[in-house]
């Protein structure tokens, strides 16, 4: 039986663009601007296709644009598939059950690194009320602590970066 040949980068991002076509930011912009910056964010930390693809899918089941079905049978990589399900929030799970599925599996670090990055962006927060602003840089600072990495203001970080 032949196999089905991987999906491209570009096949990958077009999927998840399809897929998240509807859904905005909290800022109100299209959510694969996010998708873009955070497969963008994963390429200049050195990341490869299957991270990348991963980017490109981070947000995919969680927020119910494609089935876990979907990714399942996509003729992706293992690798892009575990790290998609490892950056996947599960219903009542607790940051820290998160955090280490995360460390736990080779690849999500990265991901989701970019992801909090471009989350953190104070370009993107200052959009925000003031509530909304202060519990988001309170929750993704907390994630950075439990994933080990450093603060875009602290030794380490990357301050100035897109984030």
């Amino acid at each position: 039986m032949p196999r089905t040949p991987p999906l491209t980068l570009t096949e990958v991002a077009a999927a998840a663009r399809t897929a998240h076509q509807d859904q905005v930011d909290k800022a109100g912009r299209p959510y694969a601007e996010h998708l873009a910056a955070v497969a963008e964010g994963v390429r200049r930390r050195g990341g490869d296709t299957d991270q990348i693809a991963a980017a490109w899918l981070h947000d995919a089941v969680e927020d119910d644009a494609l089935p876990e079905e979907w990714l399942r049978e996509a003729a992706l990589s293992r690798r892009t598939k575990d790290i998609v399900l490892a950056v996947t929030k599960r219903a009542g799970e607790s940051p820290e059950a998160y955090a280490a599925r995360v460390l736990a599996t080779p690849g999500a670090l990265l991901v989701k690194e970019a992801d909090l990055a471009h989350n953190s962006d104070p370009a993107r927060l200052a959009v925000l009320d003031p509530v909304t602003r202060a519990r988001l840089t309170e929750k993704y600072a907390r994630m950075r602590a439990l994933l080990g990495l450093a603060g875009p203001d602290t030794p380490g970080g990357n301050p100035g970066e897109e984030a």
